[in-house]
């Protein structure tokens, strides 16, 4: 049997790497110009894929990385500038001047999908930081599948914890208002570009070194 404090640290360590409460913000502005129904569609189908991806990185991450020969740095890196073209879109509206050239056309399900894998699934739910956290997590105990199975139910934990605030995220858009929505997408644009260059930093300098 595992200790509870070992349960809680692997549950502390995801929850605070994936920062469900610091996606809440970003989720509004990718999903300003969107109906109630298609919001709930991106965050379902979004939470499952970064919990498929979680899982498979706890059960084969380290044989996946090596047989590439990709070093989780280089994801980090990778990560973050894919991360700084979403952000660099957010705070130039440049999102925005591509919904209104296409207002008459309804936003399609492959839209949604796009959406849903990229940036949310990866890499803003199962980025970087959280793939790394769970590959780490799995090699304690010696990897055993007792362990793997209690990190199975925190990662679905975790996971649920995310599409519950994508839920509420409703509730904040719905008062926000236009203004505040363009305000909040500007501002959380400039925020998102620092933390992917910061990935990118993390990941550069752990290569050099």
């Amino acid at each position: 049997m595992f200790e509870f404090d070992a349960i809680l640290n692997a549950f502390f360590t995801l929850l605070v790497t994936i920062d469900p409460v610091g996606l809440v913000p970003i989720f509004i502005g990718l999903t300003a110009e969107m109906t109630k129904e298609e919001r709930f569609t991106i965050s379902v189908r979004s939470c499952v894929i970064a919990f498929g991806l979680l899982i498979l990185f706890l059960l084969a991450g380290q044989i996946i990385l090596d047989t590439l020969g990709i070093t989780i740095h280089a994801f980090r890196v990778a990560g973050g500038l894919l991360l700084f073209y979403i952000a660099f879109e957010m705070v130039f509206s440049l999102r925005q001047q591509r919904k209104e050239e296409t207002s008459k056309t309804a936003i399609t399900k492959d839209q949604i999908a796009n959406i849903a894998v990229f940036p949310l699934a990866l890499p803003l739910i199962a980025g970087p930081g959280a793939i790394s956290a769970t590959i780490l997590l799995s090699t304690q105990f010696d990897s055993s599948w007792e362990w793997r199975g209690v990190l199975f139910l925190v990662i679905g934990v975790v996971i649920g914890i995310v599409l519950f605030a994508f839920m509420a995220s409703e509730v904040l858009s719905k008062y926000l208002g236009d203004t505040g929505r363009m305000i909040l997408t500007r501002l959380l644009g400039v925020l998102l570009a620092a933390l992917s260059v910061q990935f990118v930093i993390d990941g550069v300098k752990a290569m050099v070194i």
